[in-house]
């Protein structure tokens, strides 16, 4: 998966807008089938929870039986449902002019600041882009490789320095030049398909006023590197763009991030900025949606980062992510949410940590003592999990593809490998990475960036 740099490749039709079903209707009808679709699960799994309580008594067979099967089968369910459901509203003008800045908080990222700014030079956005680069006490040729993208690139770059370390000072000094309505955050190791921009600026404005922020999407950019990235590479492109596909359609998607997504100066400025967090882009956003305004998702504007290719890094990042959702939770709880959507996702993030423990430490052991012909918490009957999974991610591949690579003219790459891998073994690494993540949050252990 990987952009074309020629920006005239891009189909850019408008497609007829089918019959419109209100996003309320959409939320309590993808309710009701992931309802009929638990109770379904817990009329078949009656055997299997009789034979738990023998074990281990009732009310901790139920609440094991819960955590990896009940709840995550309704939350598959509803997921699929909406999906199934979700028409992304046409755009009411497809190629703006309003001016934009971005933003670019940048420590050591010589070896790949000048790659983004070109990606970036060459967008097929109408309007004026104003490029700042906040130089973050970097030690290495940061400066000098933007000085050289200043001189030979046709982009309007200021660099301004940062010295308190961290990627929240960085923005937020940069937040203080801003002066266009919206401003945009870019990771200084991420490109930008050439109509990134423009799609993200004609989905804020095609939407209502109180919009205040879209999230790009986020795909992988160095898939070919080794088995790992692979993996990541199937996480990004039906597991993550889901879920802001979901949340987008219910007008709350959790996270801006900011690796790349689009946000209202003035709704940035009136809440002081980014915070001090380990999950900044998470806590701001949720800041945002506290204050009854709405957090939009945009598929077609497709941004390519680097994703770790070392286990390690990878166990730094996904806790990093998991204590930043912690954090947010700990700040503003789901029933402080001013919007009933918001409120039901928050409360969603709120379940994950009893998942992800409960998945760690009893579904993982429970497949090794099935290995040995224990099936008393995975037995023959998990296996029906499996087709729901393949039939949800097929589903979302058919999207992915037609809706969003199709019109921009990507292809996806072949990596059956790493799609097996993916569906198979990659949950048992994220359940017991985001529960170490829980952990250092609880502890408020060190924080590890990279």
């Amino acid at each position: 998966m990987f952009p074309n740099l020629n920006p005239l490749n891009t189909n850019t039709k408008t497609k007829k807008r089918k019959m419109y079903i209100p996003v309320i209707t959409k939320f309590w009808l993808s309710h009701s089938i992931a309802f009929l679709w638990m109770g379904f699960s817990i009329y078949m799994s009656t055997p299997w929870l009789k034979d738990l309580s023998h074990i281990i008594s009732f009310p901790a067979a139920l609440l094991i039986i819960m955590g990896i099967a009940y709840v995550p089968g309704y939350m598959s369910a509803f997921l699929v449902a909406s999906l199934a459901l979700d028409r992304q509203p046409p755009f009411k003008n497809e190629f703006p002019s309003d001016p934009i800045t971005v933003l670019i908080a940048a420590y050591n990222e010589e070896e790949r600041i000048f790659n983004t700014l070109k990606y970036l030079s060459v967008q097929d956005y109408q309007g004026k882009i104003n490029t700042i680069i906040i130089n973050n006490r970097s030690t290495d040729n940061t400066v000098s490789e933007v000085l050289k993208a200043k001189q030979e690139l046709d982009l309007n770059i200021d660099i301004i320095y940062e010295d308190n370390p961290g990627k929240f000072h960085a923005l937020n000094k940069g937040l203080q030049h801003v002066t266009t309505p919206y401003v945009i955050t870019l990771d200084a190791d991420t490109l930008l398909h050439p109509s990134a921009i423009r799609y993200l600026v004609a989905r804020i404005k095609s939407s209502p006023e109180n919009i205040c922020a879209v999230a790009g999407s986020i795909l992988t950019k160095n898939s070919r590197e080794n088995i790992w990235a692979k993996i990541q590479e199937w996480d990004y492109f039906l597991g993550i763009a889901s879920i802001k596909r979901l949340q987008g359609l219910y007008q709350g998607t959790l996270v801006a991030q900011g690796a790349y997504s689009l946000y209202k100066t003035s709704c940035i400025k009136e809440i002081g900025g980014w915070p001090d967090a380990i999950g900044e882009d998470i806590v701001l956003t949720w800041r945002l949606l506290q204050k009854g305004w709405k957090v939009y998702f945009e598929p077609l504007a497709v941004a390519f980062t680097e994703v770790p290719v070392r286990f390690k890094h990878f166990v730094r990042q996904r806790s990093r992510w998991a204590r930043g959702m912690i954090e947010g939770l700990r700040e503003i709880k789901p029933w402080e949410q001013s919007q009933v959507y918001t409120k039901y996702l928050t409360f969603i993030n709120l379940l994950m940590p009893y998942l992800d423990f409960t998945y760690t430490f009893f579904w993982i052991p429970g497949l090794i003592l099935a290995c040995f012909g224990h099936y008393w918490v995975v037995g023959p009957m998990t296996l029906l999990v499996l087709p729901l999974t393949l039939i949800s991610y097929s589903l979302l591949y058919f999207f992915q593809k037609k809706y969003v690579f199709k019109p921009l003219n990507l292809r996806v790459r072949k990596n059956f490998l790493g799609f097996l891998l993916f569906v198979l073994f990659y949950q048992m690494i994220m359940s017991p990475v985001s529960t170490y993540g829980y952990i250092q949050e609880m502890f408020k252990l060190q924080r590890v960036w990279k």
